[in-house]
C-alpha cells in the first residue's frame, strides 16, 4: 500500500503533476510489484520561502541516514 507525497515548489501545470503521478505509479508497479489500486500519490506545493522551515528542517535534515537520494543543498 504505497502512499507517496511529493513536495515541490509551485509552478507546475496540472498536466505536469498528473504526468508525474502516473510515472511514480508506474515506477512503484515495476520496482515494488504494487498494483495500481494499492498506490496513492499526493502532490503538495510549498512556496520557496517556506521550504527550509516546512520541508528541509523537519523532514529532510533529520532523515539523512534514510534518504536514498540526498539533496545537493543544505541550510544556508
Amino acid at each position: 500500500m504505497p502512499h507517496v507525497v511529493v513536495k515541490l515548489w509551485p509552478g507546475r501545470s496540472e498536466q505536469q503533476k498528473a504526468d508525474l503521478a502516473r510515472d511514480i505509479v508506474a515506477a512503484l508497479q515495476k520496482n515494488c510489484g504494487s498494483t495500481e489500486d494499492s498506490i496513492s500519490v499526493a502532490i503538495e506545493e510549498v512556496a520557496s520561502a517556506e521550504w527550509m522551515q516546512q520541508v528541509y528542517k523537519p523532514e529532510i535534515a533529520p532523515a539523512m541516514d534514510r534518504l536514498y537520494k540526498k539533496p545537493g543543498y543544505g541550510p544556508s
